[in-house]
């Protein structure tokens, strides 16, 4: 066979093997747009917003058309024992600030919860839920509470906690306490003077 021949196949099979590889990639996204879930939850405190809280709303928002998001009631955070630094309407406001500024125009709806799960979640036509794994135990939960009123379970899809550059979890705790900043940053306790009085220590202090 000539070299011309040769080439011609060889170019042949090149169109064919860049037309198999569109015709994958087409096919993966129409596969991966027919997965998304109508309507996802997810839910937390979001006292001090931080990287975690990203995090598991951009997992929520890939997965889902649409996105309830449960936001603790006051009462419910103190009744869970939570010591928050902001009421349920301040944490509304700087949760959509995030989103806007993280995700920009999205489909979602914030739901008061008083409870670990509100009815858009036990009742509704949620499809799945996106949780952290520290609280992943809640989907099976969930769906035995569905299953009792014979609703269709939820898919549970968790996320992994965000470590803090020094290996530890972050939290809103940690940032409260002002630990870590909320990107996870440790926090330099500012340095004490020379002329700084030495603090006294009470008997039983030490």
């Amino acid at each position: 066979m000539s070299a011309s021949g040769n080439q011609d196949i060889q170019e042949r099979l090149g169109r064919l093997q860049r037309i198999n590889i569109v015709q994958h990639l087409t096919l993966y996204y129409r596969q991966a747009l027919a997965e998304k879930f109508l309507i996802v939850a997810t839910g937390g405190t979001f006292d001090e917003l931080h990287i975690g809280h990203i995090a598991l709303l951009a997992k929520a928002f890939r997965v889902g058309k649409k996105v309830i998001i449960g936001i603790s009631s006051d009462s419910f955070a103190a009744n869970r024992g939570k010591q928050i630094n902001h009421n349920f309407e301040v944490r509304i406001a700087n949760l959509k600030n995030m989103i806007k500024k993280e995700f920009g125009n999205v489909n979602y709806e914030i739901a008061k919860l008083d409870g670990d799960f509100g009815p858009a979640v036990t009742t509704g036509d949620v499809e799945a839920l996106v949780t952290s794994t520290e609280t992943q135990s809640k989907g099976k939960l969930l769906n035995e509470m569905r299953a009792k009123i014979g609703v269709k379970p939820v898919k549970v899809i968790t996320v992994e906690l965000v470590k803090a550059e020094d290996g530890s979890t972050i939290s809103s705790t940690r940032i409260r306490t002002g630990e870590i900043d909320r990107q996870g940053r440790r926090r330099l306790l500012p340095r004490r003077s020379s002329k700084d009085p030495t603090p006294r220590i009470k008997a039983g202090e030490r």
